[in-house]
């Protein structure tokens, strides 16, 4: 099974979802506002992208936060800590495919590559 995890309203997530659909490819959506972000996840996803592509410091919801509070994002830990504080700091969509691999963000090539490993 393929999860997207990520924010309804975002419109990356959007995108990522309305390709799926399109193209018949059966995903379930984890959204962050209302679940809450995996914490179980989050190692692997470190693991996978790193801390610096996991956090979007480009958007709104970091740009946002009190300097002492970026400034404190110096590890895995404490940028695990913000994430689960505000997923709205985590770049989206994360997306764990049928076969297990992760990608981050949408790229039409990734996910083909993805997709067609999937059932339809």
């Amino acid at each position: 099974m393929i999860t997207v995890y990520g924010i309804p309203n975002c419109d990356t997530v959007k995108k990522a979802r309305t390709w799926l659909a399109d193209r018949g490819v059966e995903a379930a959506f984890h959204d962050f506002k209302k679940q809450g972000v995996p914490a179980a996840e989050l190692p692997a996803w470190l693991k996978a992208f790193g801390r610096d592509k996991l956090l979007n410091r480009a958007g709104t919801t970091w740009r946002k936060l009190d300097d002492a509070t970026k400034a404190g994002v110096v590890d895995d830990a404490s940028a695990t800590a913000l994430m689960l504080a505000e997923p709205s700091v985590i770049k989206r969509p994360v997306v764990r495919w049928a076969d297990g691999r992760l990608t981050l963000g949408f790229s039409a090539p990734a996910f083909e590559e993805g997709a067609s490993a999937a059932p339809k």
